[in-house]
């Protein structure tokens, strides 16, 4: 059945892909964004198309749409953006679900929230589950972002129990692929644009410290079956369980690559945490999910994009 379908950030890294998935079910898109992170590329594809509408807004301005479904993806997500302006992103977080959940609400959509692994701080527990309540610094550098979530999560929680919305709630491990800003400071595409540039890699800590990655289309898939499962609210983990020292993942990079880049040694920043990887146990249970997509395949696709947006540029 074709539904009308609010995505904030739709035009975001993962909210394109997003994007591009339900037009491809047959569904009508609002995109909503307010291009900060988000670009006009990501989605110039579906610019005219019968079923996509764009919208250029700020989450944290009310805003009122006819929708039946809302995934609410409009945040910065990585550290260089989300701390460029710390009190907006806390804003964008907390008064943007705020706007979301009044609007499916009032419409009665069921509404859907990319929360995210930064929920659980840098973790006691080993690999995180969604039981795990995390450990954060409220005062820190990254708290914009990760308590800016945290709270996001009370609000979807507080607004099913009192006013019954519909609401899901997933929680993003490290995401990578196609679309992703050469410039966001992510470690996958910092490694990539480096590397292709025959720059040094630049690595904080010794590289001992581990993440786990997951390809953008197994994360969509991941969203789309939460999105229509009946009666499971989440938070549940979405992300590869395989997990790699950043050293690994440099060395791959540069295989994969050819380059010639040398490694070289950086301090760790401020509460970056040291363990990231997520249990996926409800997710498999309760959706059928799980990653099919390598870290070989997913770099040589994400590699292939960025020779591409370098040699245009």
């Amino acid at each position: 059945m074709t539904k009308r379908i609010l995505v904030t950030g739709g035009a975001g890294f993962l909210g394109s892909h997003l994007v591009d998935r339900l037009i491809e079910q047959g569904h009508d898109v609002i995109c909503l964004d307010n291009f900060f992170t988000g670009t006009k590329e990501n989605i110039r594809h579906l610019l005219g198309h019968p079923k996509f509408e764009l919208m250029r807004w700020d989450v944290t301005d009310h805003f009122k749409v006819e929708v039946d479904q809302i995934y609410n993806l409009a945040c910065p997500a990585s550290p260089v953006h989300y701390q460029y302006n710390a009190i907006k992103t806390v804003k964008t977080s907390v008064m943007g679900a705020i706007n979301c959940l009044g609007l499916a609400k009032r419409v009665k959509a069921r509404i859907f929230q990319a929360s995210t692994s930064e929920v659980y701080g840098d973790p006691d527990v080993h690999p995180q589950v969604e039981s795990y309540r995390g450990s954060v610094n409220p005062i820190g550098i990254r708290a914009c972002y990760d308590e800016g979530k945290r709270v996001a999560e009370t609000l979807f929680f507080d607004y099913h129990r009192q006013n019954g919305v519909d609401i899901r709630v997933v929680r993003i491990f490290n995401t990578y692929g196609p679309r992703m800003h050469p410039g966001d400071g992510r470690v996958v595409s910092n490694f990539i644009v480096q590397a292709l540039q025959d720059q040094d890699i630049t690595v904080y800590g010794d590289g001992s410290q581990t993440r786990s990655f997951c390809y953008v289309d197994d994360l969509i898939e991941g969203f789309l079956r939460l999105m229509n499962c009946e009666n499971f609210t989440g938070p549940v983990n979405v992300g590869n369980p395989g997990e790699f020292t950043i050293l690994e993942l440099a060395e791959q990079v540069i295989r994969q690559t050819g380059s010639k880049s040398k490694i070289i040694f950086k301090p760790l920043p401020s509460d970056d945490p040291l363990q990231r990887q997520p249990d996926i146990s409800l997710a498999r249970e309760k959706l059928g999910w799980e990653p099919t997509v390598t870290l070989e395949e997913g770099l040589k696709r994400t590699i292939a994009y960025f020779k591409a947006v370098l040699e245009n540029e």
